[in-house]
């Protein structure tokens, strides 16, 4: 039955703090990359100790949860070593082609969800191994849980169940063309962006020559593979493939994945645990207020730590689990 936790309940499950695991660097390959996937373990990898694998979001997202596009709140670096704290390992990643994985491909935008799915599939076999032969804990955050939901429905025999956090409930392509029909001066341009997304997701490309040149850097040539891929995922579908436990987490004041998206997906696995966290933004931190600039704010704070109940969900349904 759906669990939905309130950020009381959540603030009751807290345990006292360890002191913080040590770092270690940890790296795994497959037959279909040029080099290395490079993470962090966080704690110790072991028979009978929990592990989560970290998968980030979209862009240039590194392992820590930090983007050059103005995002330094280190929120995948504070959840693991918070982790750590609680006895559950876990690691998180750079996706192929990016910051420490750079070798592995030599163009990080010449990917599909096929790819990072193949990654994961790679990590987790990394991860099971060193572990005892144990299932692995994936946890998505926003597009990452999208790929996440996709591994698993392709094998949920690798895995012990999803932690999926701001992970969004409709297709891509729907929400892309709902945040461009959003700016009324995009109106003009409507019919050409559902025809883009129609070919994209049909598996054709659509030269950029005869593309209006304002949609060019969202549609350009080079990520029209990756698009398209992530078009044809659909998460009510990925969602319902297996049976494994499942954790729907989302923040109430989550400006880019709203909590609705939580809702919908938990409607699809009514088994799942819902957890939507006041105040809790989509870098896992407390907003202090409702105006978009305190919550934006909140995005360059590498020292404001996680929003409360958020490791307390985690870890409830991690060591509640009787997945092995």
């Amino acid at each position: 039955m759906r669990k939905a936790t309130t950020l009381a309940t959540a603030l009751m499950l807290s345990a006292m703090a360890s002191p913080l695991s040590a770092q270690e660097a940890i790296t795994t390959t497959h037959a279909g990359l040029q080099g290395d996937l490079a993470g962090t373990l966080e704690g110790t990898l072991a028979q009978g100790t929990p592990a989560v694998l970290i998968v980030p979001g979209s862009g240039p997202t590194d392992r820590d949860g930090n983007s050059p596009l103005g995002i330094a709140a280190q929120s995948y670096k504070l959840l693991a070593e918070a982790l750590a704290q609680r006895g559950i390992a876990s690691v998180r990643i750079d996706k192929r082609g990016m910051f420490g994985s750079a070798a592995a491909v030599p163009d990080p935008n010449d990917v599909t969800v096929d790819d990072y799915v193949a990654d994961i599939e790679s990590w987790a076999d990394r991860i099971s191994q060193a572990s005892g032969g144990q299932c692995v804990w994936l946890l998505g955050h926003s597009e990452g849980g999208l790929m996440t939901m996709a591994a698993a429905a392709k094998d949920p025999s690798r895995y012990c169940g999803l932690l999926l956090v701001a992970s969004v409930a409709r297709n891509l392509g729907d929400v892309l063309r709902a945040q461009l029909a959003a700016n009324p001066a995009n109106a003009p341009l409507l019919p050409e962006i559902d025809a883009i997304i129609a070919k994209l997701k049909a598996g054709d490309s659509v030269p950029a020559a005869g593309m209006h040149p304002a949609l060019v850097p969202l549609f350009a040539p080079q990520v029209q593979g990756f698009l398209g891929s992530v078009f044809r995922q659909e998460p009510a579908e990925v969602i319902a493939a297996h049976d494994l436990p499942v954790l729907i987490l989302n923040g109430s004041a989550d400006l880019q994945t709203p909590a609705a998206d939580a809702r919908a997906l938990a409607n699809v696995r009514p088994d799942a645990t819902l957890v939507i966290l006041e105040r809790a933004n989509h870098v896992l931190k407390q907003v202090p207020d409702d105006t978009s600039a305190a919550n934006l704010a909140t995005y360059a704070d590498p020292d404001l730590p996680l929003a409360p109940g958020v490791v307390d969900a985690i870890v409830e349904v991690v060591t509640g689990s009787d997945a092995s």
